[in-house]
């Protein structure tokens, strides 16, 4: 079947008169100039374990949904749902849980469920599995977002596997993934792991001088394919052991494959620098909490 050339030219008059429509933004410039939530897109977020990729990935998330109402569905094998909505709680609230009053406590977490779903983790899925339960709860909860965290505590298809290598596997996958976007109009975020190799690999000298480099985006588990396959690929490096900078986490964008709808790569030695706010209960950019950027004083409900 071939394209409907007038949708085509319709698109491109769009970009020429600067009415392409763009990725959702959330008014916090450090952020939105490198990324921006688009629906459809399939992206990648990669790195070490224990830097913070899901309190980072759910805190966006959370911006999103305060911002532009987005809602979110979330199958997190390594995080049981009660901490991540324990998470969410002390991140919209800026208060650790035994601080928490009892009707903040009520009110948030209806917010909270309006707004998140959680996909039971005590069952072993495979890739295509976890998608057709993704597709059974759409009937439900109409969702904009849905995180897959991590990639490898996904089961492998081993019927699948008797007739292509885990290289081909990893392509299909993904490429289902991709289409499952598409099909849905949902934006998948995919948590990857770094391989053994980049684990060793540490800063020969300055600051960080012994500690872990920053991943590449093929330093993936899996290798290049994931970048080629993806619609944006972020990394994410904290230096854990540092006494001074563990605080600080590292948000690198590697590859915006649309940039007319918003978003560009950070500079290479410039991330996107995230500080954890005091009893980690959110994140601040130039010491400004991020969640109190986008409601004020009061909470979204």
């Amino acid at each position: 079947m071939l394209v409907n050339y007038n949708e085509q030219i319709k698109t491109l008059s769009s970009l020429r008169k600067g009415e392409f429509k763009q990725g959702l933004k959330l008014d916090i410039p450090e952020i939105d100039e490198y990324f921006r939530l688009k629906p459809q897109d399939f992206g990648i977020w990669l790195g070490h374990a224990n830097v913070g990729k899901t309190s980072i990935t759910i805190y966006l998330m959370l911006l999103y949904a305060i911002k532009h109402d987005q809602k979110f569905l979330i199958y997190s094998s390594e995080n049981e749902p009660y901490e991540l909505i324990q998470r969410l709680l002390e991140f919209i609230l800026e208060q650790p849980i035994n601080r928490i009053i009892p009707t903040d406590f009520n009110a948030g977490i209806a917010w909270i469920k309006k707004h998140f779903q959680f996909i039971d983790n005590s069952q072993l899925y495979t890739y295509k599995e976890l998608l057709a339960e993704a597709v059974r709860h759409r009937t439900i909860f109409k969702y904009d977002g849905f995180l897959i965290d991590p990639y490898n505590s996904l089961a492998k298809d081993r019927d699948m596997l008797k007739g292509i290598s885990t290289h081909e596997y990893d392509y299909e996958a993904t490429t289902d993934m991709r289409l499952f976007c598409k099909q849905y109009r949902v934006t998948i975020w995919l948590c990857t792991h770094a391989n053994t190799e980049a684990i060793r690999q540490v800063y020969r000298d300055g600051l960080y001088q012994g500690y872990p480099k920053t991943p590449e985006s093929s330093s993936i588990e899996g290798g290049g394919k994931f970048v080629n396959r993806c619609d944006f690929f972020a990394v994410c490096h904290r230096f854990i052991q540092h006494p001074t900078e563990f605080m600080n986490s590292q948000l690198h964008i590697k590859k915006v494959k649309s940039i007319s709808s918003g978003g560009r790569c950070t500079p290479l030695d410039d991330p996107i620098m995230l500080k954890a706010i005091t009893n980690n209960v959110g994140y601040a950019i130039n010491n400004e909490s991020l969640v109190k950027k986008l409601k004020g004083i009061k909470a979204p409900f």
